[in-house]
């Protein structure tokens, strides 16, 4: 599948989990980001990495529900951490997959749980 279908299925998959908790989304970008997956503003901008789309759905979940959830808990404390858990169970699995994402620099085929074209932060 073409790198704009996955980008466009990401999009669509944003805008089901914007629907599903009830976020009114004004603005929605998936753009080169060095040091993070994903941001949000105050004012309803949701900027993603643009090597999410290449990754496993369920970490598109992650990424989309724990910005999502900040619009309206702008904290990780227990009650984000609940809803987190409600809506994705096992959410702490997709984090640590995205986190030896992020670190690892060997090349992995796309859609699989540790897929990155190249890791978000520069090597010391």
């Amino acid at each position: 599948m073409a790198a704009i279908d996955h980008k466009d299925q990401f999009k669509q998959r944003v805008r089901h989990w914007a629907g599903k908790l009830d976020v009114k989304i004004a603005w929605l970008g998936v753009r080169p980001m060095r040091s993070k997956w994903a941001s949000c503003s105050t004012a309803g901008h949701l900027n993603f990495s643009d090597e999410l789309p290449a990754l496993k759905p369920e970490l598109w979940d992650y990424v989309i529900v724990h910005e999502l959830l900040h619009f309206s808990v702008p904290n990780h404390g227990r009650l984000w951490k609940s809803l987190m858990r409600a809506h994705l169970g096992d959410y702490e699995a997709h984090e640590r997959a995205l986190k030896r994402i992020a670190t690892s620099s060997a090349p992995v085929s796309p859609l699989s749980p540790t897929a990155s074209p190249a890791p978000l932060t520069p090597p010391p």
